[in-house]
């Protein structure tokens, strides 16, 4: 049976995950599930009752079924020719290649190079702790307009800083079901993010500084 791993979005700004371009990746933040999670595993992150656009409590900013698991060397050495939406490009006008979450250069081997884009130096270690990035084009991006968790599926919703999986064993089929049977055409984006920030400015102000200090040992539960 695959896991299925749920966790509150803080502030969702399109970068964690990074929904554009009919690819839905994680890359950045949430280190303890990039490290552990595996193909047919389903990741939903949840809305935050102090979202930037309201309360979003019990609702579902986005789900995806991982389709891959790569490292980051192998990331950042495919992202150029399949998926260059995903290197940040900081001065586009297109919004979905300022927010790319290819962030680290492995040009020159390891240590990496962080890019200018969405996360700066004090994400790195938090970042780079999470070893993996998940792949998916199986996914549902809701955005500000997440929709409400059914009430048979309320027990996957919590508003703590770390992550539930092992607790939401019981609920792993019903999720699935309910989330296929929406209708809805996977891949594709329902609403914006809920934060739209201008990243070529400094990253002074961006959605993810609330997340500089996630905690690496993200509890399981």
């Amino acid at each position: 049976m695959p896991t299925l791993f749920t966790y509150t979005i803080p502030i969702d700004d399109g970068a964690a995950p990074n929904p554009f371009h009919g690819l839905c990746t994680l890359a950045i933040c949430k280190p303890t599930i990039r490290r552990v999670a595996k193909p047919n595993d389903w990741v939903a992150g949840l809305g935050s009752r102090n979202a930037p656009s309201g309360d979003l409590s019990g609702k579902l900013v986005y789900a995806m079924r991982v389709d891959d698991v790569i490292t980051f060397d192998e990331y950042d050495r495919r992202a150029p020719k399949e998926w260059p939406a995903k290197v940040p490009q900081p001065i586009s006008r297109d919004l979905a290649e300022r927010l790319g979450d290819c962030i680290y250069d492995y040009t020159n081997g390891s240590p990496p190079r962080q890019r200018s884009g969405v996360h700066g130096p004090g994400n790195m270690k938090t970042d780079l702790s999470g070893v993996n990035v998940l792949l998916s084009r199986d996914f549902f991006y809701f955005g500000s307009k997440a929709i409400p968790v059914p009430p048979h599926l309320m027990s996957i919703c919590h508003q703590s800083q770390g992550h539930k999986s092992k607790a939401n064993t019981p609920y792993v089929a019903d999720f699935v079901v309910w989330i296929t049977g929406l209708g809805l055409e996977r891949g594709q984006l329902y609403g914006w993010p809920d934060l739209m920030v201008d990243w070529s400015a400094a990253h002074k102000g961006c959605g993810c500084d609330p997340r500089a200090q996630e905690s690496v040992n993200d509890p399981v539960c």
